[in-house]
């Protein structure tokens, strides 16, 4: 059968598939138009199954906010060439659009959603695969209820903050300590918030690493807990050094500007995730072989 060139334009405006993948779908397809779409929907998704147990470690951060609610999302990839892609990126930026339109605060309601003319969000993911050759995942997001004064941070697409201060603290000020908390890495707000078998597993192996250097006994409780205390203020926002002036705490600085910090976020791009060991020319080999 022959195929014109006009009809195999026209599938791929419709499709947004490749020119060869088009022109083989109206073969198999006889010209039938939906016949051919199904064929190329049916390529993409058995494209994105052979992907989806590829590790994804790297991608992007996006922060997205109305009036009521701001929301941090992290999609992840295999390799930065593809998280620089305009269509991963158009991906991770109607995905957070989504969720503050439609108040989704779960991976299951996210899930149920059309986007972008697709059935549901996994669809949507799906395609983005066929067409990037890595696997892609929503890693995670969070709204955050603005009733109060927020602060967002966005460092290289690659981290991203949100801090949200009582309604005492500036836009400034909220601002100011949303970079704080990028490039500080709290993990609790207070000591109080450091769950118990945090501090039992942290102190029994100090209590060992003192041990073996031979301390007196009687002086053991002391040094852990001194070595407990300085480790745990690297870990709490109000106890650590402000970044902008550490000579004094974050919490001596909210208390200098009559504010408190009501909640406080930070993404990394991948923390957590262990990366498969890929040098710069397998990435790139890696990349072409995709798009064979």
């Amino acid at each position: 059968m022959n195929i014109k060139a006009v009809d195999v334009k026209k599938l791929r405006d419709i499709t947004n598939a490749g020119m060869m993948d088009c022109k083989k779908a109206l073969l198999e397809s006889n010209g039938d138009f939906e016949k051919a779409k199904t064929l190329l929907k049916e390529k993409g998704q058995s494209k994105a199954d052979s992907k989806s147990g590829r590790t994804t470690a790297q991608g992007l951060v996006v922060i997205d906010s109305n009036k009521d609610f701001a929301v941090i999302v992290e999609v992840n990839c295999e390799t930065d060439f593809a998280a620089k892609d305009e269509l991963f990126r158009d991906f991770i930026n109607k995905t957070a659009s989504l969720i503050l339109q439609n108040n989704i605060d779960s991976m299951d309601q996210l899930e149920g959603q059309k986007i972008d003319g697709h059935e549901n969000i996994n669809e949507y993911r799906r395609f983005v695969i066929s067409k990037l050759g890595e696997n892609i995942t929503i890693r995670r997001f969070q709204r955050l209820q603005l009733d109060g004064v927020i602060g967002s941070y966005i460092h290289g697409a690659k981290i991203g903050s949100l801090i949200l201060l009582d309604k005492n603290g500036s836009k400034e000020l909220a601002k100011d300590l949303a970079m704080h908390v990028a490039a500080s890495k709290p993990e609790y707000l207070s000591n109080s918030e450091i769950p118990d078998e945090v501090i039992n597993e942290e102190s029994r192996i100090l209590r060992l690493q003192v041990e073996k250097e031979g301390k007196p006994e009687e002086i053991i409780d002391k040094i852990v807990g001194g070595k407990l205390k300085k480790q745990f203020n690297q870990l709490t926002l109000m106890d650590q050094e402000y970044v902008k002036d550490p000579d004094i705490s974050v919490e001596e600085l909210l208390k200098n500007n009559d504010a408190s910090v009501k909640s406080f976020i930070r993404y990394e791009v991948g923390e957590g995730i262990e990366k498969e060991q890929v040098n710069f020319a397998d990435e790139v080999k890696a990349q072409v072989d995709a798009q064979k």
